[in-house]
């Protein structure tokens, strides 16, 4: 069924942080003609990680709606090594070294992408013929001022770290590429905006029409601290294989597996979040959901169900002894436990002070989960929790319904 451009416009608003600018959008669908949507990869790591998943899937949903993706293989701009986000200038690739990576890309991107509705192409193709007197030329294009206003490069200036020249070329050189690429539209990371804002001025300067700007939301690391990143190590790569993926996913917070779900498998959260707010469905069958899931897209059904069987296979051999005591909850069944309280009720700590202290140590488990938070929801089906510090303390504490 053929879907008009308000309809491509109003579908692709969901999960974007932002369309610059979207009447410009609309008017190119309005063309009729297929549009040119580029998305630039430096292939500084060899593998994609759910990171990259994010924009793909964005891509991928263009591509459905007739467009025709570009993934641009930035070969060139990866010996010189995206400044974007860093404190320090980052250590050039050999040649060498990109091509390698690149390869692996190639392979790794029709993971999510239609092949045939996908254009591959590496910036080397015109970066390695530009003279020397262009290069000039398209460094006129912008001023160190203007630079500046790119805040990793605002904070390195203002604390006196160095910043190399060939830094400055690095958005230049990506705004460049979208000018040889005729890109009707480029999609990318937050953190890209300002490049992507370039490629935008480099076109008009040159009598082209302007793309069309789409960012994506950042997908935190399993540490929920930094975007995901191979360099940082918190990446979940799309490659790795079942078990290691699914238990990664496993590891990452509850706050953070909100974040996943509504990034990585849209239109699901809603009724999972139900689940939990109902008290239905426990956090750790939804991560495992969610970990099954993402492994079964990347792998199939059968590695994924097998890779969850495996973690809950392990998990029962770290389990504790079938004979542990119990401790009847004092008072009403709870729908939300403070952590401290429960700790102390059940006699494994002696003040709240130490029951915060461990928690913050990620020492106390309840259900073989670590727990971050002060505060634990009870689902409705639950009578009972295993409570556990360290790998020798833990009571089983019961809950009566008499008493709610």
């Amino acid at each position: 069924m053929k879907v008009s451009p308000a309809e491509q416009v109003a579908a692709l608003r969901a999960g974007v942080v932002e369309i610059v600018p979207e009447d410009q959008l609309l008017a190119k669908l309005q063309s009729g003609k297929p549009l040119r949507v580029k998305f630039g990869a430096d292939p500084s790591m060899p593998d994609l990680h759910l990171g990259h998943v994010v924009v793909l899937r964005k891509l991928r949903q263009l591509q459905d709606f007739g467009h025709q993706v570009v993934f641009l293989i930035g070969d060139f701009t990866g010996m010189i090594g995206d400044p974007t986000g860093r404190s320090e200038t980052r250590k050039a690739l050999s040649r060498a070294q990109v091509r390698e990576n690149a390869k692996s890309y190639e392979e790794q991107v029709f993971r999510v992408l239609d092949p045939t509705r996908t254009e591959i192409r590496f910036n080397s193709e015109w970066m390695d013929a530009m003279r020397a007197s262009e290069m000039v030329q398209l460094g006129a294009s912008y001023t160190v001022a203007r630079m500046l206003e790119r805040e990793d490069f605002a904070t390195r200036f203002g604390a006196h770290r160095p910043i190399g020249i060939h830094e400055f070329l690095y958005p230049l050189i990506q705004g460049y590429d979208s000018v040889e690429l005729g890109a009707d539209v480029e999609v990318g990371g937050t953190d890209q905006r300002f490049n992507l804002l370039v490629g935008r001025e480099l076109q008009r300067d040159r009598g082209l029409d302007p793309q069309v700007v789409i960012t994506m939301p950042l997908l935190e690391g399993t540490d929920g601290s930094a975007k995901m990143s191979k360099s940082m190590g918190n990446a979940v790569g799309i490659t790795e294989p079942p078990a290691e993926m699914f238990g990664k996913l496993m590891s990452i917070s509850d706050e953070l597996m909100a974040r996943y779900y509504e990034l990585l498998v849209p239109g699901v959260w809603g009724e999972v979040r139900g689940g939990l707010d109902r008290g239905e469905l426990h956090p750790m069958e939804a991560k495992k959901r969610l970990a099954r899931q993402l492994v079964a897209d990347f792998h199939g059904a059968d590695a994924a169900d097998a890779a969850r069987r495996g973690f809950e296979q392990r998990f029962q051999e770290r389990s504790l002894p079938a004979d542990l005591p119990m401790h009847a909850w004092q008072g009403p069944r709870p729908t939300e436990i403070a952590v401290p309280q429960l700790l102390r009720e059940a006699g494994l700590v002696a003040s709240a002070a130490e029951a915060r202290r461990l928690i913050t140590q990620r020492a106390v488990r309840i259900e073989g989960e670590r727990i971050d938070g002060l505060v634990y929801a009870l689902a409705a089906n639950v009578d009972r929790l295993t409570v556990q510090i360290g790998s020798r303390r833990a009571v089983v504490v019961i809950f009566s319904e008499n008493n709610s």
